[in-house]
């Protein structure tokens, strides 16, 4: 890592940086330079050695590399409670989907009863709708009745006088 640091701010790089200086005095840049690398890769280090001793990485890092070379002499592959790892998702996921498809009738079952509960109110109001477009026609035949009753006898007493 610290060598591509060292490679992404090469001396080329940085004395085009500061080209002035380069050209002024070339050795003092290059003074500047290798001081500046020095002290990034010093930093880099200790930074590096304070994040390993933080987190107990060295230890950590150790038992990964164990474990990494006991897995390259294995001839088998690594273990999995039966051994074929269908049946391990299997014998994972059909519990959960089981119980996920219990959730699921369970509320299809509400939704149907809700469903049938709105269509009964529906049958009842389309049933009033059409005692009421019955009640209408009778009430209207009346008054058409009563209305010709009016003028015929609007039309006799008019014919009297």
């Amino acid at each position: 890592f610290i060598e591509k640091m060292e490679e992404a701010g090469s001396y080329q790089k940085f004395a085009s940086c500061y080209n002035r200086l380069y050209k002024a005095q070339p050795e003092l840049t290059r003074c500047i330079y290798d001081q500046y690398i020095y002290h990034l890769q010093t930093s880099f280090r200790e930074e590096i050695n304070d994040l390993k001793n933080e987190g107990n990485l060295e230890a950590l890092f150790t038992t990964l590399d164990k474990l990494v070379e006991e897995a390259k002499q294995r001839e088998t592959p690594a273990w999995r409670p039966s051994g074929i790892p269908e049946q391990d998702v299997r014998s994972a996921m059909v519990p959960y989907l089981l119980k996920q498809r219990r959730i699921l009738q369970r509320t299809l079952k509400g939704k149907e009863e809700d469903s049938a509960k709105l269509a009964e109110i529906v049958l009842a109001g389309r049933k009033k709708i059409a005692d009421l477009q019955k009640e209408i026609q009778k009430r209207k035949e009346e008054w058409q009745m009563i209305a010709q009753g009016s003028r015929e006898m609007a039309n006799a007493l008019g014919e009297h006088h």
